[in-house]
């Protein structure tokens, strides 16, 4: 018996504290809803936290897809990171994602806490329930829609969602990589480490129970210091990427590794957890041994200060949902109707042997250009009327898997799924039916926020901005005023869809109304250079492809200003502006124009701005 009770409703329930988690509270409480948020680590982040201490990649594919970077909440996120982390300290990231919770009113936060136990009420979730290790507390959450963030489907499985598991035949979806006949291999768990140089020869002392490596036995998983010399962007091209395989996309000694990776061919991944990380340790402090004692690998000096503890899952269950996205739909870009989401990342699949497997390359690689979207009924279950899913879990094939399962794309997956939720309590109906009646709605509350779906634009009728007329004191070829109401925040299809001054000294825009309006917010977007990542990571090669410091093209001071007749009646004076998408309510006030004066970039010698629009009260 539980020495201590909490019981709580909530019109939505997020279980699991990833970054598709995360994404997803925040983006319902943010609509407006009473949220939960349970976690049973004691940090947010998952693969991202310090506990296991993955970058975050996605559809820009280590910067070589330009500008495909993701935006939204999770842009918010690595924008803060950038401003206040500038050495990515992993615990400090952590620290971010807990404040970026916790700072929202309508969301509450259950960490340590583990789900146990679903109640039904035919095809719904009535509440969950679980265990606070921290506090020896029962927890019970009700909730009108719950959100499975678990990686696992943990809390999908116990209410009795469809699901799978492991590759389908090739004849299920016509894949023309998939297996000829289906089978439960998963991709494997790694366990990362970090090392540092002390500046003076350290020595390692090899525990008994590590494993042994040779030369020969790594000969196909690069551990010395220096990149793969296919493309040093790590998305690989040549015979290697043709056939298949794939070299790391990064090999410092000092931090890795990701092929370090094993659980795969397990018959069951996640109840062999604890076996797994015990096996997986042998094997890092084994490839560790073999760095420093193994040979000349210039290691002399270094020091192995940090190795996870928690082992970083790949795959385990996939829920399935009103579609199951497929390699066809990857390969061909596809624009689905319904799109809430987009992936770029290769078709990953990583060999279910892992380090049981020496003898072949860790993981096929399966590359194609551009980017697909992901449709919205990838996002709740198809059986049970009021779960959604975010994350890994959704509703995809084993191959389309392979890049859905990336952090980047999950967090945005998580983003369209809580917003969706959102709607669901608003019109008090189900996932299913928030996609029949107000996808529409979705896409633009989506594209509003911040988020990018290909080939969908602002149709928002409720933005001012889209009639007014923009001329600017200056601007730059195929960088005019009037890009900033084209609907599209990034350039795409060739075209920047972005203003841009001559210089920093005629650095201002002004947009006319068609009419006098009552205008009570303002949304500005900038640039933040979309084409390269801002993430943090423990690679060096990965933080050296970075920018110091922020994106030099954002806009860093400006004064926003609401004019009446050609008078001010409204100004706002904003210094150090560090995020993306900037939001600045007014109270309400009448004018017939909006002007946007930019001071100063983080090293542009030029404004830029992507987007604006206005707003009566929001």
């Amino acid at each position: 018996m539980s020495l201590r009770e909490t019981k709580a409703e909530y019109s939505i329930v997020v279980i699991g504290g990833g970054l598709s988690g995360v994404c997803a509270a925040i983006a319902a409480a943010r609509q407006g809803q009473k949220c939960a948020i349970v976690q049973n680590r004691s940090v947010f982040g998952g693969n991202a936290s310090s506990e296991i201490r993955m970058h975050v990649v996605g559809a820009n594919c280590h910067s070589s897809k330009p500008n495909l970077r993701e935006t939204g909440i999770l842009e918010e996120i690595m924008l803060e990171n950038k401003r206040r982390n500038p050495y990515a300290d992993f615990p400090t990231f952590d620290m971010i994602l807990w404040e970026k919770v916790h700072e929202e009113p309508n969301l509450t936060a259950y960490l340590n806490t583990d789900i146990e136990d679903v109640r039904m009420d035919g095809e719904r979730i009535v509440e969950v329930s679980g265990h606070q290790n921290s506090t020896e507390r029962k927890v019970t959450l009700s909730a009108k829609i719950f959100i499975d963030a678990t990686g696992h489907g943990t809390v999908g499985v116990m209410a009795g969602a469809a699901h799978r598991e492991g590759s389908e035949a090739r004849s299920e979806f016509h894949e023309v990589t998939a297996p000829e006949e289906a089978n439960h291999n998963t991709m494997g768990s790694t366990i990362m480490f970090h090392a540092v140089d002390r500046g003076e020869p350290v020595e390692f002392i090899k525990p008994a129970w590590a494993n042994t490596y040779t030369e020969e036995d790594l000969k196909f998983r690069p551990h010395v210091d220096q990149i793969s010399v296919d493309d040093e962007d790590g998305i690989h091209t040549g015979a290697d990427a043709a056939a298949g395989n794939r070299l790391p996309e990064f090999s410092n000694m000092d931090a890795g590794y990701w092929w370090c990776e094993l659980g795969g061919d397990y018959d069951d991944i996640i109840g062999g957890g604890e076996e797994l990380r015990d096996e997986l340790l042998a094997c890092v402090y084994g490839v560790w041994d073999h760095i420093k004692n193994g040979g000349n690998h210039g290691a002399d000096n270094y020091d192995l200060d940090w190795v996870g503890m928690v082992p970083g899952y790949r795959e385990s269950r996939r829920l399935e949902g009103g579609y199951i996205l497929n390699e066809n739909d990857v390969r061909a870009n596809r624009r689905f109707d319904d799109a809430v989401a987009y992936g770029g990342w290769p078709m990953d699949v990583h060999i279910a042997g892992g380090m049981h497997d020496l003898s072949r390359y860790p993981s096929k690689v399966y590359n194609f250009e551009g980017c697909y979207t992901i449709p919205y009924r990838c996002y709740y279950s198809r059986n049970i009327e009021n779960l959604m899913m975010a994350g890994r879990d959704i509703s995809t094939s084993k191959m389309a898997f392979g890049s859905t399962r990336v952090m980047g794309t999950c967090a945005i997956g998580g983003q369209a799924a809580g917003t969706a939720a959102a709607l669901a309590v608003k019109y008090g109906e189900t996932p299913k039916e928030v996609g029949e009646r107000h996808i529409r709605e979705l896409q633009q509350l989506l594209l509003k926020n911040d988020c990018y779906i290909p080939g969908f634009t602002n149709e928002d009728p409720d933005d001012l901005a889209r009639k007014a007329v923009f001329t600017a004191a200056s601007e730059t070829p195929g960088c005019a005023a009037a890009n900033v109401a084209r609907g599209e925040a990034r350039p795409a299809g060739g075209k920047t869809n972005y203003w841009q001054s001559e210089n920093l000294a005629l650095a201002k825009i002004t947009g006319k109304l068609e009419k006098e309006e009552t205008v009570g917010e303002v949304r500005l977007t900038f640039d933040t250079d979309l084409s390269h990542e801002i993430q943090p990571s423990m690679i060096r090669n990965v933080l050296n492809r970075e920018v110091k410091g922020m994106p030099h093209e954002l806009v860093r001071d400006y004064t926003l200003r609401l004019l009446r007749g050609g008078s001010v009646v409204f100004a706002k004076e904003v210094r150090g502006n560090y995020q993306r998408l900037n939001v600045i309510r007014t109270g309400g006030v009448a004018c017939d124009a909006v002007e946007i004066e930019v001071h100063a970039t983080w090293g542009l010698p030029a404004a830029r701005i992507q987007e604006i629009r206005l707003y009566h009260f929001s």
